[in-house]
């Protein structure tokens, strides 16, 4: 018997998608109830806020009793600690969301909870000259190679996904060249990186590709982030921490610097938040008492 032909399966990646259209499902919806089910205050984030893919610098946090669980965070998913950067400012921290996935997954909850600018900044691997690293790159657009930012922003937009704000990127590049001058021992550059979803799927096919294309270094959010920021009119900087060369130098690779990188990181927050606005306190927001939209 001749089996019959089975009709051919819908292309997913093909569904329609309005672009314009609100999502049925919101952040706010999963806020509110696991703030019920936790019994959390309707309490916010604060205004300054970090995601941290390594979980380094909040290690490092923990270790050295910088860091504190933010009271209202109700995300099922990570925790959220506070810290204090040296001018006072109260920033969050979330550890280890890794991927564009989920670290718009956890920066879509970050700002439903209050938080006014986040930065990313991830460990990556060098595709171009920038010399040994590690080194900073302040990312100015990213080689769309992930499937979340096509969530938000159509493919044919292009193969890039540029940095929506570029006077804020020009102010963060200004802070972070007084942080980080040259001949300080860190280097900083400004431009292209690579977002992946399949870090051990940099062929050098697939590297001298985006060489080709004017690309700094390989990562794994900056894309999606930024497609976020030009869907929401939200602000978020990214920053890659150049940080080895995709194990391609056995015995002194993936060497992040002082404290696991911890030490520049702070540097770059710090250099970030004061470039973004000017009279952010950093204070968590009590969202019923600021009038901001408690979740749900």
């Amino acid at each position: 018997m001749t089996p019959a032909l089975q009709p051919p399966l819908p292309d997913p990646t093909a569904s329609p998608k309005d672009y314009a259209a609100p999502s049925v499902f919101r952040p706010e919806h999963l806020l509110r109830e696991a703030r019920r089910q936790k019994g959390l205050p309707d309490r916010g984030v604060p205004a300054v806020c970090v995601l941290d893919p390594d979980g380094d610098l909040v290690r490092h946090l923990h270790r050295t009793s910088q860091a504190r669980p933010s009271p209202g965070w109700a995300c099922y998913h990570t925790e959220l600690a506070e810290f204090t950067l040296a001018d006072g400012t109260v920033a969050g921290i979330v550890g280890c969301a890794v991927g564009a996935p989920f670290a718009v997954l956890v920066a879509e909850q970050l700002f439903a909870s209050g938080c006014q600018y986040l930065v990313s900044i991830t460990s990556a691997g060098r595709i171009a000259g920038l010399g040994d690293p590690p080194c900073v790159v302040l990312i100015d657009r990213a080689l769309r190679d992930e499937g979340t930012s096509a969530h938000y922003v159509p493919p044919g937009a292009g193969p890039f996904m540029a940095a929506p704000d570029l006077a804020l990127l020009d102010r963060v590049e200004a802070a972070l060249g007084a942080a980080f001058p040259p001949g300080a021992g860190t280097a900083l550059h400004r431009g292209a990186t690579w977002t992946t979803d399949a870090p051990y799927r940099e062929t050098a096919a697939a590297i001298a590709h985006a060489r080709s294309c004017g690309v700094l270094a390989v990562e794994m959010e900056a894309a999606a982030l930024y497609a976020l920021a030009a869907a929401r009119g939200l602000p978020i900087t990214c920053i890659a921490h150049v940080t080895n060369t995709m194990g391609q130098q056995a015995g002194d690779d993936f060497e992040k610097g002082e404290a696991a990188g911890s030490v520049t990181a702070l540097c770059i927050i710090e250099a970030a938040a004061g470039a973004f606005g000017q009279g952010i306190t950093g204070a968590p927001h009590d969202l019923a008492r600021d009038g901001l939209p408690v979740a749900g």
